[in-house]
């Protein structure tokens, strides 16, 4: 099918911003291996700083207020993603109702506490325990989190239209924290809501997962690492456009071909996520950082995965179904088509996106 009209500009910004992170890649590295013929010799180790001739005295600099300290390439990035996507919420995007939330520290042994928002829909019944899910936002491992303005607007409102709780997982972001952290964060988590589930007042038998992109990675690590340590019940796992193998192996060309973006260069963002999350590219072949990769898929819990017709990841979750399939696992698959990978931010403006959070709500109430 072809590309929704609506993605026709958003195409264009996004090739043009893929071309220029190359561009600045391929000159930096070129840069770096240039020599510095003409630049003035470097003084103290700092090439190309003048130095100050050894008979002379330099004159004392004027007294300054300390400079304001400088962003990081990365820190401005995460900025400039938090502001993208506020805007997303307000022009294409749907606010959540006023529900009330609660916020909390879980602790996680050799790893970094975990903060996780729970919201709770206005329906519930005072004193009837209730279903729960945990959620696990994307991002590409490293923007992204329970702030960003269109990730709470979503929670609110799939918590309310399906009666569930949602207990979003703030996990730490790489590469400042690699992978295993994100995965054991989850695994705390889940077992904190176990643990405290009179506390929240939900039901720890009817209890489901759901993550999307890199969170949809991390969901469905959770079922293999719950199955091999907790063996808690799971009633759902929520897969929406998941990366399930890391090695790149699912990796879908054709659909970034379709969009006109070369292939060299979504291989090259392909590949940067996997390296700013793993470190050693060699991880991928473990199972919790590719569960595509798990020796079995057997005794894991129902699946239901949504993927998009033009989203290069679209064969993981695909692959993944199918996978569980082939172990006895209850797994539906379904490709939206004319979309993109982002689409479920867009339910302000996109049918296609209305109708892909009504599935999610609609399993979320299997729970």
């Amino acid at each position: 099918m072809p590309l929704d009209p609506f993605f026709a500009e958003r195409l264009r910004t996004h090739r043009r911003y893929l071309l220029r992170q190359a561009w600045r890649s391929l000159t930096s590295r070129f840069a770096a291996v240039r020599p510095s013929a003409g630049r003035p010799p470097a003084a103290d180790g700092v090439p190309g700083a003048a130095s100050t001739p050894p008979t002379e005295t330099a004159p004392a600099a004027p007294a300054k207020s300390a400079p304001k300290r400088v962003m990081t390439p990365r820190e401005r990035h995460r900025k400039a993603a938090l502001s993208w996507d506020r805007q997303e919420l307000r022009t294409v995007g749907t606010p959540g109702p006023p529900i009330a939330t609660t916020e909390h520290l879980v602790p996680v042994p050799g790893y970094p506490d975990v903060r996780v928002r729970v919201y709770r829909p206005s329906t519930l019944v005072a004193g009837e325990p209730a279903p729960a899910c945990l959620v696990f936002g994307g991002g590409a491992f490293r923007i992204g989190g329970i702030d960003y303005p269109t990730a709470d607007a979503a929670c609110r409102r799939r918590a309310e239209a399906s009666g569930v709780v949602l207990i979003a997982v703030d996990y730490s972001l790489a590469p400042e924290h690699r992978y295993p952290t994100q995965i054991e964060q989850a695994h705390a988590a889940w077992e904190w809501v176990h643990d405290e589930a009179e506390a929240l007042g939900i039901d720890p038998r009817r209890l489901g997962v759901s993550g999307a992109s890199a969170g949809g990675n991390i969901a469905a690590a959770l079922t293999l690492m719950n199955r091999d340590r907790s063996r808690h019940p799971i009633a759902v796992q929520i897969l929406e456009v998941p990366v399930t193998d890391l090695t790149g192996r699912w990796i879908d060309l054709r659909a970034t071909y379709a969009l006109g973006i070369p292939a060299f260069i979504a291989v090259r963002e392909l590949v940067s996520v996997a390296r700013t999350y793993l470190g050693d590219r060699r991880r991928a072949h473990e199972s919790y950082a590719s569960p595509m990769r798990a020796a079995s898929h057997a005794d894991l819990p129902p699946a239901v995965v949504l993927t998009a017709e033009y989203d290069p990841l679209r064969r993981d979750g695909a692959a993944y179904a199918a996978a569980l399939r082939r172990s006895g696992v209850e797994a539906s698959a379904t490709r939206y088509l004319g979309v993109t990978h982002d689409t479920p931010i867009f339910v302000g403006a996109l049918p296609a996106a209305r109708r892909w959070e009504a599935e999610v709500v609609a399993a979320l109430r299997r729970i």
